[in-house]
């Protein structure tokens, strides 16, 4: 018969080992854990988008270069056309900004400007106009000089025939050499404004007319 008063049991306790023992590994351990891969995919994934920016950015700047030499190209080659162009264009300018060449002298050259009236003793008056007539020679002929050679015509349209010997200033009556000139007045009747003079070499000549200046 058990004694009503009597403890129950304690479970045995296990004997701690020894100082200086090292402790009895248990029968099983839990596998260490295995590391886990995201990291390294992570890791890898943004390698790999740096590397195809990285890709990306060469290939624009690639493909801009290739542009700008296009452009560069397409740039020389419309500077060297504009430039072959240039002197087609140029030639009726330079032609026109050149000095035209001076037309060959004519054989006999007149020249007429306006001259006061100096009355000789034949005028009747002073009811006279006078022009400054100078007649050079520029071919390989004598030239026929005479007042009644010349005619002048006013502003008004008239022409007036020359009045012989009443301006004291009259051309000479010459044959002029090659070469030579020679100056003297003209004198129509009455007062008007010259225009141009006319001058026939000798009787059948032609005329030649000069502007008086």
């Amino acid at each position: 018969m058990s004694n009503p008063h009597q403890y129950p049991q304690q479970p045995q306790q296990p004997q701690q080992p020894g100082w200086g023992q090292p402790p009895t590994p248990p029968a099983w351990q839990p596998p260490p854990p295995k590391k886990s891969s995201a990291g390294k995919i992570v890791g890898f994934g943004c390698l790999g988008l740096v590397g195809l920016l990285v890709l990306l950015g060469i290939v624009g700047a690639l493909i801009g270069n290739d542009d700008s030499s296009n452009d560069s190209k397409g740039s020389n080659v419309t500077a060297s056309s504009t430039a072959a162009e240039t002197p087609a264009e140029e030639e009726p300018q330079k032609a026109a900004e050149e000095p035209s060449k001076k037309a060959p002298e004519p054989a006999v050259k007149v020249a007429a400007k306006k001259a006061k009236f100096a009355g000789s003793i034949l005028a009747e008056g002073s009811n006279y106009t006078s022009v400054l007539i100078t007649v050079t020679n520029n071919s390989d002929e004598t030239v026929d000089v005479n007042p009644l050679y010349f005619s002048i015509t006013g502003t008004d349209g008239t022409k007036r025939t020359a009045e012989l010997a009443v301006d004291e200033n009259q051309i000479d009556t010459v044959d002029l050499a090659p070469g030579e000139n020679i100056s003297g007045t003209v004198t129509g009747k009455g007062k008007f404004t010259p225009k141009y003079v006319t001058y026939t070499d000798g009787i059948l000549g032609d005329p030649m007319r000069a502007d008086v200046n």
